[in-house]
């Protein structure tokens, strides 16, 4: 595939510029960022591909849109690419650099997958040790990342004043990287202490949920590439002329906004929905495989369930993931809704009860037995008092 070797061979020469302090010369400068511009659109193309050759694997729902406007991001990565080609010649040229004589490059050197046949499915995992432990830590991750990108979920896309005020303040190459990182851990232990060989078969909805972070993390790594490119070659040039006018260059080569719109509208706005997407069905994973029990614990003392108390116990939840009830006499409330605690709450103090029971995940129990021993947090008066090293997650 082209986008290969043009990672491979732009990423030599840009090495090989940068020993020889091509950077801090003005001759060549712009061919040093001519091959920059190249490594990072091709590492952007490269993902790309992977994602629409890979996608019927995935079992994503609804992707007939996502698929079109992969493709959309593709075509700009290869006409982007395709447009710098004469213009990196002209600069070898005016430099003095030896050409090949090979035929130039078109469209049709960035071909999609040649053919969709494998090889027989003979290496089963449904007898695979499929540690519990191990699954309920990927779902509860899962859902803690997802979280994490609510506050950047949008559902109608950006003009180009409201790309530029999230990025790069909210949205920048450093985050997207270190998510990244944190998704391919995922599919890492997912792949390790899961399901060893492939998801074609099996468990189905460990499979689809694989689909869901997989698809996610190919898309993290295009939009970081695309966004370390836009904020170090196109964003801020410096102070000095030269760098500007390289800026200049380039932006007329490759189109700020458009790179933008493919990078927030398309990848970003993905991130978000299929994160979103998977939320359920990795709670529906989460609550089949964790360990579940039940505690007994006095109320607090006092003021009962009131704010803190009630926000506490659903910090503490909504911390794991699983399902946790509080049970007041017959009636059992969402432990992770402040809202629910508060109107059991309603029910304990009318009702004048001492004691309550909360049933579920274990791995959250435990740290509520823990808040019950120092009283949700709060002394007799309703101030609140330091919670236990274990509980450091609340502050």
């Amino acid at each position: 595939m082209l986008f290969s070797k043009l990672i491979g061979s732009s990423q030599v020469l840009e090495d090989f510029l940068d020993f020889h302090g091509a950077k801090n010369n003005t001759n060549l400068y712009f061919y040093r960022e001519l091959s920059a511009t190249v490594r990072h659109l091709s590492l952007g193309g490269y993902s790309q591909t992977h994602i629409l050759n890979r996608l019927d694997f995935y079992g994503l729902p609804d992707s007939e849109t996502f698929e079109e406007q992969g493709t959309a991001t593709l075509y700009f990565l290869r006409k982007s690419l395709t447009k710098l080609a004469p213009v990196i010649i002209k600069e070898a040229q005016r430099l003095n650099i030896p050409l090949p004589h090979d035929d130039k490059y078109d469209m049709d050197d960035f071909p999609g997958i040649i053919t969709g046949e494998t090889l027989d499915y003979d290496i089963d995992d449904i007898d695979k040790d499929q540690q519990k432990k191990h699954i309920v830590q990927i779902a509860s991750e899962f859902l803690s990342i997802s979280e994490s990108f609510e506050d950047l979920k949008f559902y109608e896309p950006y003009n180009l004043k409201e790309m530029l005020r999230i990025v790069p303040e909210k949205v920048n190459e450093v985050n997207m990287r270190r998510f990244e990182m944190l998704v391919h851990n995922l599919q890492s232990s997912f792949d390790t202490y899961v399901i060893h060989g492939g998801y074609r078969f099996g468990n189905k909805k460990l499979k689809d949920l694989r689909g869901f972070f997989s698809v996610v993390f190919h898309l993290l790594q295009m939009i970081g590439r695309l966004l370390h490119f836009y904020e170090r070659h196109l964003h801020k040039a410096g102070y000095k002329n030269i760098y500007k006018k390289v800026q200049d260059r380039l932006s007329s080569l490759i189109d700020p906004e458009e790179l933008l719109d493919r990078t927030i509208n398309y990848g970003l706005y993905y991130i978000c929905h299929f994160l979103a997407r998977g939320r359920e069905l990795a709670r529906d994973i989460l609550n089949e495989n964790v360990e579940r029990a039940s505690i007994k614990v006095g109320v607090p003392v006092s003021l009962g369930f009131h704010s803190r108390p009630s926000l506490l116990v659903a910090k503490t939840v909504q911390h794991y993931g699983g399902q946790v009830e509080l049970c007041v006499g017959e009636d059992r409330f969402d432990a992770s809704s402040v809202l629910d605690i508060q109107w059991a709450g309603g029910k304990i103090q009318k009702e004048k009860f001492t004691e309550v029971i909360f049933e579920g995940d274990v791995r959250a129990l435990n740290d509520i037995k823990i808040l019950a021993s120092v009283n949700y947090g709060e002394d007799t008066m309703g101030k609140g008092v330091p919670l236990p090293k274990e509980l450091s997650y609340l502050k």
